[in-house]
């Protein structure tokens, strides 16, 4: 496979941080979910995707007791509902209470950049729907609760003012790109000075992406890098140390009530790498 050759020489050097700049035909791969015959990637090591290494900063910010933004829309108009998405802002901001959440009606574009502008935000956090149509950059889009955020637009947003470390796209298919556009709306944001962004290659379960992303953000406060913090979050689905008990989210630390739509669903786990392997990390792992 693509890693087993160098296996020999990673375990002489002790690494353990897997670097990949894949080429167009290889950026759709979920490399978590790659497979030995006996584990995944991410049993053993820490994977990351990167435009270029011209274009990923080497430092390594301390996100621990960062300030969140967290945008977050589970009704629609003319698109399918996500009933988990209160479920993961709440999970947010149990983990970190210095930020801000706007949900529905507050989450419009303009508050958005307000928001962005108006205290330095190193975490912006997007849960919605997105999707990026390879060679359709006119139907490609982030949803705001008013109007959609397209390309053009989200090249046109300063993140360096606003000291983004990270930016994390909650929604379908942020992640992937095509020849002229790598990484879609993800590589975008690192582009813009985004250290680093987290998207999706498709559209994984509205709830499992909620498990994943309210176990990122606890690793995250206890000080792990980037990397490692969604590494931990995809195990604890595969091990089930996140699941559904009891009309709960169980995390690995507390359990978060569902709502009542949600309850029904009944216990299960999210251990298969379609619920946790979408989303990859772009950009700075540190």
């Amino acid at each position: 496979g693509i890693i087993q050759p160098l296996l020999p020489e990673f375990e002489e050097k002790g690494i353990n941080n897997i670097l990949f700049g894949l080429d167009d035909g290889l950026r759709t791969l979920p490399i978590a979910a790659l497979h030995d015959g006996e584990q995944f990637l991410i049993e053993q090591y820490q994977a990351t995707l990167i435009p270029s290494l011209t274009l990923t900063p080497t430092e390594r910010p301390d996100l621990q007791d960062a300030s969140v933004l967290a945008i977050g829309i589970s009704a629609f108009e003319q698109l399918a509902p996500l009933p988990a998405v209160p479920v993961e802002l709440m999970s947010i901001k149990n983990q970190f209470p210095n930020g801000t959440n706007l949900q529905n009606e507050q989450a419009t574009l303009a508050n958005f950049q307000k928001q962005l502008q108006a205290q330095p935000n190193q975490i912006v956090h997007l849960a919605t729907h997105g999707n990026f149509q390879p060679g359709q950059a006119e139907n490609s889009y982030i949803q705001f609760w008013d109007e959609q955020l397209d390309l053009q637009q989200i090249e046109q947003v300063d993140w360096s003012n606003a000291v983004v470390e990270l930016l994390v796209l909650s929604a379908c298919q942020t992640a992937l790109g095509d020849a002229s556009m790598e990484y879609g709306f993800a590589g975008l944001a690192v582009q813009a000075q985004a250290g680093a962004a987290i998207a999706g290659l498709w559209g994984a379960n509205d709830l499992a992406t909620s498990a994943l992303m309210s176990e990122f953000y606890r690793q995250l406060s206890l000080g792990q890098p980037k990397g490692e913090a969604l590494r931990q979050a995809q195990l604890a689905l595969l091990q089930g140390k996140v699941r559904l008990a009891d009309k709960q989210l169980v995390g690995s630390d507390k359990a978060v009530p569902l709502p009542p739509e949600l309850q029904e669903l009944g216990d299960r786990t999210f251990w298969h790498p379609y619920y946790w392997s979408a989303f990859t990390l772009i950009g700075n792992p540190w």
